[in-house]
């Protein structure tokens, strides 16, 4: 889209896909969890919950400009709940309600996490795909999307290769004037890095990441350097940018323009629900913002941190953040070790 002026107008909008969105309860214990025993709790909480919804929350919350599409009926509580919040949708109805997630979180900042399977969406793959296309295009005031955003696991129904035929839907419709970025994990995860579908961000965890590329998880989170190593080897996926977060140990960014790594800020641990979605929407809105690779990971790396230092499943805006305690540190090396055997 071009003003009157002719200069060409820039998305800052960033479109969410969940597929298996939750209401996300939140238990909160005065002390340690005891298997069989009755205990009180001393603070619940029921948010509009799953990855891509939670990206979509911290972007409504910093005055960013985004849109969730997810399936539920207009009456759901999931539903209910994003316009409460303000939070603008595209749905899919489903005739079934979206299933609950229970999590219980202890001072330490231990979280216990209880996922129910959630409806099935058998029969609606090309239904999902079509609004998911629809979604990430120019809009009556403005461009298609900057990014899209596909979060999260798989409800029963969907094939195992739904997220690359999602990607695929994308950019039949639009090209590369919109960006992709995944954050998922086990068989939909895998089956998209072999589908040879580009994809511009992934934000795996240490776990996530060993899944595809080999080595170990601890190791990841305890050499920064191994962890860049295994990154690169996931970039040979078709990935342009790897957005690794490694909780209390910081995060790695690498991309074909180099490689950065930064420690977290020591915080007092509340609850780590949607700590990963908090950091990859603040890397994401750094991005929209026109900030260097460091000033993005930086970013991330502060969401994060804000959001766990939040109760249940609060997150945080960026207001509410300090990327300026966080330690950036670039890597001039670009020698790649050899696969992990």
């Amino acid at each position: 889209m071009r003003p009157e002026n002719g200069t060409v107008q820039h998305s800052t909008r960033i479109v969410t896909v969940t597929p298996n969105p939750s209401l996300d309860r939140t238990i909160e214990l005065a002390g340690e969890l005891q298997r069989g025993a009755v205990q009180r709790a001393v603070r619940t909480t029921a948010e509009p919950g799953g990855k891509g919804v939670n990206v979509s929350r911290v972007v409504v919350a910093s005055g960013g400009d985004t849109l969730a599409v997810l399936p539920g009926d207009e009456l759901d509580p999931v539903l209910l709940g994003l316009a409460t919040r303000g939070i603008p949708t595209a749905a899919l109805p489903i005739g079934a309600p979206l299933r609950s997630n229970v999590t219980v979180t202890e001072p330490t900042g231990t979280t216990t996490k209880l996922n129910e399977p959630g409806p099935s969406l058998a029969g609606r793959m090309d239904d999902l795909a079509a609004l998911v296309a629809d979604a990430a295009g120019p809009t009556p005031t403005g461009p298609a999307a900057r990014w899209v955003v596909f979060a999260g696991s798989l409800p029963p129904g969907l094939p195992d290769d739904a997220l690359a035929v999602l990607v695929r839907a994308v950019r039949s419709r639009h090209g590369d004037a919109v960006k992709i970025a995944v954050d998922s994990s086990g068989v939909p995860f895998t089956a998209l890095l072999q589908s040879g579908e580009r994809i511009d961000l992934v934000k795996p965890n240490a776990e996530e990441l060993a899944e595809v590329v080999g080595g170990d998880p601890e190791v990841y989170e305890q050499d920064l350097e191994a962890a860049v190593a295994a990154a690169h080897r996931l970039r040979d996926k078709h990935v342009d940018t790897v957005l690794l977060t490694l909780g209390s140990a910081g995060a790695v960014l690498v991309s074909g323009a180099g490689s950065h790594v930064a420690a977290a800020p020591r915080i007092v641990a509340r609850s780590t629900v949607g700590a990963g979605d908090s950091s990859l929407a603040g890397y994401l809105l750094a991005e929209v913002a026109g900030a260097s690779a460091s000033e993005r990971l930086a970013q991330a790396v502060a969401t994060g941190a804000a959001a766990a230092a939040l109760p249940g499943s609060d997150v945080p805006a960026l207001d509410h953040t300090d990327p300026g305690s966080v330690t950036v540190r670039t890597l001039h090396t670009t020698q790649v070790p050899a696969p992990i055997a």
